[in-house]
C-alpha cells in the first residue's frame, strides 16, 4: 500500500483523490508520504505497546492459548466477557491485537500446518500457451443510494497478462459464461491452447479425483473449440493466482467508488479502464505493459472462427427440486408434475416487475407466479397438483366394470367412507385380485 500510494502521488493525484482511490484515511494517506521506503519498514518492524486497559488480563490469555491454541480472538473476546464482569469496554480490535501480540511474543501460532506448501517462482509460460478464468462480483452504489450487485467474468493470457471482463447483473449460468468466452477470443483476436478454471459448477457436473465431468453445454463448447480445459484442485487459489489479483484488481481499482448506472455503460467504461489502465499500464510483475505484449502473443494464438451470438435467453438459471418447484428469495414456487428429471434439472426464471415467469431450457413457459414478500412460504398452482383424482376415477370405473354388480357403487362409497386413506390401495388390490 505504500508503493500504491507512492505510485498514486509520483501520478498526480492529491491526498482526497487517493483517500477515494484506495480507501485510506487521509491521515494515513499523509503518513505514507512522509515515510521513506526505509523509515516506512522500520515503522511497520516497531514493536507495539500492548492496550494498558487489557495488560491485567494478559496471564489468562496467555495460560489459555498455551492450553487450546486454535482458539480464535473473538472466542477469547466471549471468555474474558464470561469471566470478568468488569472487563472494559474496548472494540474488539484492540482484542485481536492484544491476542495477537501475545501469540507472537510466545510462539503461539493458532494451526501448526505439518504439510506446509513449498513454493517456487515459476518460469513465464510460452506466448498463447495459456489463460486463467475465474469469476467475481460486487455491489456498487446508484444515484438513489441502492447497493446493486454486479457479477463479472474475468480473463487474463498468462504470458502478455492482457486482461478482458465481462459484466452482468445477474449470477453466471453455462450459457452466459460461454457468450462471455466467445467475448473474451474475439477481443483477444484468437484462442490459448489451454485455459486453467476453479471447479465451478458453471463449468463441471461433478469431480472425482481428476475424474471431471464437465456440464452438457460447456462440454460441447470445449469440443467446438480448440483448447484444452484445465480444472485445479478444489481450495487452490494459488494454482491460477493471476487471474485472482485480476479479480482483485477489477474490484479495487475500476469498481471502487464508481457509480452503477447500467450493465452497458459499466461494460464500455470497463472497456475503455482496460485499455487506458489494465492493459496500458507497465505490469508490476514483468516490468511491461500488456498491450505491447499482446501485440507480439497474437499470432501465437489459435484461430477463432466463431462470431459471438448472444443468447436467446440470457436468464439466470434455477435448479429444480425433486418435488418441483424452485426457490427464490426464501419462497418456494411450484412447477408443472413432472418438470423435474433428475439431478441437475433447471428452469430460466424472468422477473417482471411483481410477477416471475418460469421458461424451460426451450423457452417454453412452464409457470407464472406473483413474487411473495413473505419468507418460507409455499406459492403453488392448483394446475400443479399431482392428477391423483384423475386416476382414482380411473381406477374405481375400472373396479365397477369387474364386480360387475348393482350394489357395487353403495359398497365402494362405503369402502371409501371407512378407510378413506387406503381407497386407492384397496382398489388397485381389487384388480388384482
Amino acid at each position: 500500500m505504500w508503493y500504491k500510494v507512492k505510485e498514486l502521488f509520483e501520478s498526480g493525484l492529491n491526498i482526497s483523490q487517493i483517500h477515494v482511490e484506495t480507501g485510506l484515511d487521509r491521515g494515513t494517506v499523509r503518513k505514507y508520504r512522509s515515510l521513506s521506503e526505509r523509515g516506512f519498514h522500520d515503522w511497520i518492524s516497531r514493536p507495539r505497546n500492548l492496550p494498558k486497559k487489557l495488560s491485567v488480563y494478559y496471564h489468562f490469555v496467555k495460560e489459555t492459548l498455551e492450553l487450546q491454541p486454535y482458539l480464535s480472538s473473538a472466542q477469547i473476546e466471549d471468555r474474558l466477557m464470561d469471566r470478568y464482569r468488569d472487563l472494559p469496554a474496548v472494540h474488539s480490535k484492540t482484542i485481536y491485537n492484544f491476542v495477537k501480540n501475545i501469540r507472537q511474543e510466545h510462539g503461539l501460532a493458532k494451526y501448526k500446518d505439518k504439510d506446509a506448501r513449498d513454493y517456487e517462482k515459476l518460469p513465464e509460460t510460452p506466448y498463447g500457451d495459456e489463460a486463467q478464468v475465474d469469476f467475481g462480483q460486487a455491489f456498487l452504489r446508484t444515484e438513489t443510494s441502492y447497493q446493486m450487485k454486479v457479477h463479472f467474468f474475468a480473463i487474463v493470457l498468462s504470458r502478455s497478462r492482457q486482461k478482458f471482463v465481462y459484466f452482468q447483473s445477474h449470477a453466471f449460468t453455462t450459457t452466459t459464461a460461454i457468450y462471455a468466452h466467445e467475448l473474451a477470443f474475439e477481443y483477444f483476436g484468437g484462442i490459448p491452447k489451454k485455459i486453467l478454471y476453479d471447479q465451478d459448477r458453471v463449468f463441471i457436473v461433478e469431480e472425482n479425483l481428476g475424474d471431471i465431468l464437465l456440464t452438457d453445454g460447456f462440454r460441447s463448447f470445449c469440443d467446438s473449440n480448440p483448447f484444452e480445459p484445465v480444472f485445479c484442485r478444489k481450495a487452490d487459489p494459488e494454482s491460477k493466482g493471476k487471474i485472482e489479483n485480476v479479480v482483485k484488481y477489477v474490484k479495487h481499482n475500476f469498481l471502487r467508488g464508481r457509480l452503477y448506472k447500467s450493465i452497458p455503460v459499466l461494460q464500455k467504461d470497463a472497456l475503455e479502464w482496460l485499455k487506458r489502465r489494465g492493459n496500458g499500464k507497465v505490469h508490476g510483475s514483468t516490468g511491461k505493459i500488456p498491450h505491447k505484449e499482446w501485440i507480439l502473443e497474437q499470432q501465437y494464438l489459435q484461430q477463432n472462427t466463431t462470431a459471438p451470438a448472444l443468447p436467446r435467453a440470457m436468464l439466470p438459471e434455477y435448479f429444480v427440486r425433486k418435488d418441483n418447484c424452485i426457490t427464490y428469495r426464501g419462497n418456494y414456487y411450484s412447477l408443472p408434475s413432472g418438470t423435474y428429471t433428475g439431478q441437475g434439472t433447471k428452469v430460466l426464471l424472468e422477473i417482471k416487475g411483481s410477477s416471475m415467469c418460469i421458461y424451460s431450457n426451450t423457452n417454453q413457459v412452464l409457470a407464472q407466479h406473483m413474487i411473495s414478500q413473505q419468507k418460507g412460504c409455499l406459492v403453488r398452482l392448483e394446475s400443479h397438483r399431482r392428477p391423483c383424482a384423475i386416476k382414482v376415477e380411473q381406477t374405481t370405473a375400472e373396479v365397477m366394470a369387474l364386480l360387475n354388480h348393482s350394489n357395487a357403487a353403495i359398497y365402494l362409497s362405503l369402502l371409501k367412507q371407512d378407510t378413506p386413506r387406503y381407497y386407492h390401495d384397496s382398489l388397485k388390490l381389487y384388480i388384482k385380485a
